[in-house]
């Protein structure tokens, strides 16, 4: 599997999250002494650990947490895919209790109030 998308809920406000995450980091290292070729390396990211990229989301209280995961996906495309499939149908924009702010970066809940 490549990542996973999942949903994190705070179940004191009901306010919730829906993100991804990936299993597996790539990086790209320099070249060792000698060599002008820089060094890939694939390695397993923190993902059991791994809460939010949100700020909020970050702060609130381990006891209130519930975390699900609500599909694994096998390719980078396919992981971008259904995030955004389970954000809009969640309509995570215009929810008020969703702490998610945009959609890839080009949809802004500010932009959708006129």
């Amino acid at each position: 599997m490549y990542g996973f998308i999942y949903k994190i809920s705070n179940t004191k406000t009901n306010e919730y999250y829906i993100g991804k995450k990936n299993i597996y980091q790539r990086r790209t290292l320099p070249p060792l002494k000698g060599y002008k070729r820089k060094r890939k390396v694939i390695k397993e990211s923190k993902w059991q650990s791994y809460r939010s990229s949100n700020d909020e989301v970050k702060s609130w209280n381990e006891e209130n947490i519930k975390l699900e995961i609500l599909r694994f996906c096998k390719s980078k495309k396919s992981l971008t895919y259904y995030e955004l499939q389970e954000q809009f149908s969640h309509d995570v924009l215009s929810d008020p209790l969703s702490k998610n702010d945009n959609l890839l970066g080009k949809f802004f809940r500010k932009d959708l109030e006129e």
